[in-house]
């Protein structure tokens, strides 16, 4: 590696995000921080309302500004911080270096234009294809995520393709100018669970192909398991937990990630075992957290949580936890 480079394709420190509405301010983004390997599948995991999608849609400036602000931080990429890079230059990159695939193709595709025209659009927008050199890259990327009659397709609409079918268009559009980074954000919630599957299936096709490195938000820790290589669990606007997926499965260290893997049916044979309920609400972020925001919802939660919000401490080896109690002594970190 040359001197001065990074092992990252995308390196997030501090990253703060508010939003000014007419109630005050919601501080949605708290002092993010991860990184992301070329080529790894980082999955962001939460209940609704822990920060997940907003975080991943402040790193490509998708939120509307005002009343979104970014008000601290860096994202790098390519040596540029996309915090601070002029709107132009940002256009420029999202689609193009970074895609990305959202919940419900049905809303994410315009229904008055055809699939053809949608996926050639980045094509000759950012790599400037001219009609046909376009549309023959489309009906490749098609073939791609599995469309059959690719060719024939292209004149179709969003409304004549399933539910399936239509998110395969949308990861075509995220992956036409072969990014280096795939974002999905809960790609396959609106789908049945076979289609769901088909879904995974290509995506670690297409992962092993291409190289991409790719963020999977998703709530589903069943899906997490069979994808990831490493999970970064959030709560309150911030990161409570991060490290290798078998490790944090094995062995979680923050109360919010034990509880979140107990919500999960496991097949045991035992009749008797019931799920895990997460009593309360998550908080409301009318300012930065100055104690633990898990705390009101935390079964180990002391004096020292209502005082001060934990940094993120070392618990392994790639294993973080921003939680002052310690599993393994069963008492509080003596810091």
């Amino acid at each position: 590696m040359p001197d001065g480079a990074t092992p990252f394709v995308l390196d997030v420190k501090d990253l703060k995000t508010v939003f000014r509405t007419r109630g005050g301010e919601v501080h949605a983004v708290n002092d993010v921080s991860f990184t992301l390997k070329p080529g790894e599948l980082l999955g962001v995991v939460g209940e609704s309302g822990s920060g997940k999608s907003v975080t991943m849609m402040s790193l490509i400036r998708l939120l509307p500004m005002p009343p979104a602000e970014i008000r601290g931080g860096s994202v790098m990429f390519e040596g540029q911080d996309l915090a601070k890079v002029p709107e132009d230059t940002m256009r420029a990159i999202r689609g193009a270096r970074i895609g990305m695939v959202f919940q419900d193709p049905m809303t994410s595709l315009n229904p008055v234009f055809t699939v053809g025209y949608q996926i050639m659009e980045p094509l000759r927008t950012h790599m400037g294809l001219n009609k046909a050199q376009a549309a023959n890259r489309a009906v490749e990327l098609m073939e791609l995520v599995g469309i059959n009659d690719a060719r024939r397709r292209l004149d179709d609409y969003p409304h004549q393709f399933s539910g399936g079918m239509r998110q395969r268009v949308m990861i075509a559009i995220a992956l036409a100018c072969d990014p280096k980074v795939l974002i999905a954000d809960e790609p396959t919630t609106a789908l049945d669970v076979t289609i769901q599957a088909q879904i995974l299936e290509l995506i670690k096709d297409l992962r092993q192909k291409l190289g991409m490195a790719i963020v999977w938000i998703t709530h589903d820790l069943g899906v997490i398991a069979g994808i990831a290589d490493r999970v970064m669990v959030m709560y309150g606007g911030q990161v409570v937990e991060q490290a290798p997926v078998r490790e944090l499965f094995a062995n979680p260290q923050h109360p919010y990630t034990r509880m979140l893997l107990e919500t999960v049916p496991r097949i045991t044979g035992e009749r008797s075992e019931k799920l895990r309920v997460i009593e309360g609400q998550p908080p409301m972020l009318s300012k930065a957290p100055e104690s633990c925001p898990f705390r009101a919802r935390c079964p180990q939660a002391f004096d020292r949580c209502a005082s001060q919000n934990p940094a993120r401490f070392d618990v392994g080896p790639s294993h973080d936890a921003a939680c002052f109690w310690d599993f393994k002594t069963g008492a509080p970190r003596h810091v």
